[in-house]
């Protein structure tokens, strides 16, 4: 790596972490503007992340809610461990998780006949799927825009047929885009074992897509239409 781009990551780096630091002073100070910057700045990526880990994504607006206030409930308690967006994540994944229980113990219950078709449920060389930028909402043409569209949801009826431990990781590294230390503190298991999901997880996703008539190009990125 040049030094000029490894000092711009360092600067970077070190940038991020004085502003997190001045916010939680503010947060754990009971500062409104500063619960307000914070729910501007990650209120859309946690939402992301919980409609993606949900059984029903039409539940991510209140576990959103949920998430927000435990955090604010809890910053006090929170001392730098790990950074402020990781700590998060690591909330709103619990939150998730306990949605996910409840939705298994209760609301398969209420389906019906009438219920929508999906309503229901590494290593460092992988290749990979390139899910944030299938998913990214980049400004198209009426036709791209439908193309898209079904795509789009082709992936995130995949991502729901995953074991809810290769998802989250597929879900952190693809779309989020932590690194494999950053989504072992958050999942809160070794860096290992998170390269080893996130491989099991890309490798059945891919089964899946493949089975949806979705296949990878030679960039990495998905398309729908089958193998050409």
């Amino acid at each position: 790596m040049q030094a000029g781009t490894w000092m711009g990551n360092l600067a970077s780096a070190v940038g991020v972490r004085t502003q997190d630091e001045a916010l939680i002073a503010a947060l754990k100070a009971g500062s409104e503007e500063a619960f307000g910057i914070l729910i501007a700045q990650y209120s859309q990526p946690i939402f992301n992340l919980i409609a993606r880990s949900l059984q029903d994504p039409a539940d991510a607006a209140d576990i959103t809610q949920e998430v927000f206030i435990k955090v604010f409930r809890s910053i006090r308690s929170f001392h730098g461990e790990s950074s402020l967006r990781t700590w998060m994540y690591r909330i709103a994944l619990h939150e998730a998780s306990n949605q996910r229980r409840w939705w298994t113990r209760h609301k398969r219950q209420e389906l019906t006949i009438d219920t929508p078709v999906g309503a229901t449920d590494g290593d460092e060389g992988e290749e990979s799927l390139c899910l944030g930028a299938t998913l990214c909402d980049a400004q198209r043409s009426p036709l791209e825009h439908a193309e898209h569209a079904e795509l789009k949801a082709r992936v995130e009826g995949a991502l729901r047929q995953l074991p809810e431990v290769f998802r989250t990781v597929v879900v952190l590294r693809e779309m989020e885009g932590f690194s494999y230390e950053e989504i072992a503190e958050i999942v809160q298991v070794p860096a290992g074992t998170v390269k080893s999901r996130l491989t099991r997880g890309r490798a059945a996703l891919k089964t899946i897509l493949l089975n949806e008539k979705v296949h990878i190009d030679p960039t990495g990125r998905l398309v729908a239409g089958g193998a050409r």
